[in-house]
């Protein structure tokens, strides 16, 4: 199982078709294998200059840890230092947020979403209609 560039494309634009709906503020919007490699991406005219940097490291987080950044955050409340510790040794590599959302296919991780630019619970939702949209809702993938 991989993640398609077909899927990565869809999800990308399925997630900036909900942000519009939603009015959100301009996102970023990357899509990784399960190797952490870029699948595809989009920035929205006017998505501020870190916004990039921090869907991928939203993504790269999921990824690397094997949880939606929403868990990891609140992993990360109970469990400060531990989580500080991560953030260092992956070279801040990491974003402690909800938007970074694991892509699975019959239960198996091929990939990770990652979206930043409005709040993270919109981001969130934005990155869970590009994966329905997809034919990957994560409410049934895991």
């Amino acid at each position: 199982m991989s993640l398609s560039l077909a899927a990565a494309q869809t999800i990308t634009t399925a997630a900036l078709a909900e942000a519009r709906a939603r009015k959100a503020k301009p996102l970023a919007v990357i899509v990784l294998d399960a190797g952490g490699h870029p699948v595809a991406f989009a920035r929205e005219d006017g998505a501020s200059l870190f916004r990039h940097d921090i869907a991928r490291a939203k993504a790269m987080g999921a990824l690397g840890m094997g949880d939606d950044t929403r868990v990891l955050a609140e992993r990360a409340k109970g469990n400060a230092a531990f989580f500080q510790s991560v953030s260092v040794v992956v070279g801040g590599n990491i974003a402690f947020s909800p938007g970074g959302v694991l892509i699975r296919e019959a239960g198996t991780i091929i990939g990770a979403v990652g979206i930043s630019g409005d709040t993270g619970e919109c981001d969130e939702l934005c990155a869970f209609a590009g994966l329905k949209a997809a034919g990957l809702d994560p409410e049934n993938s895991k």
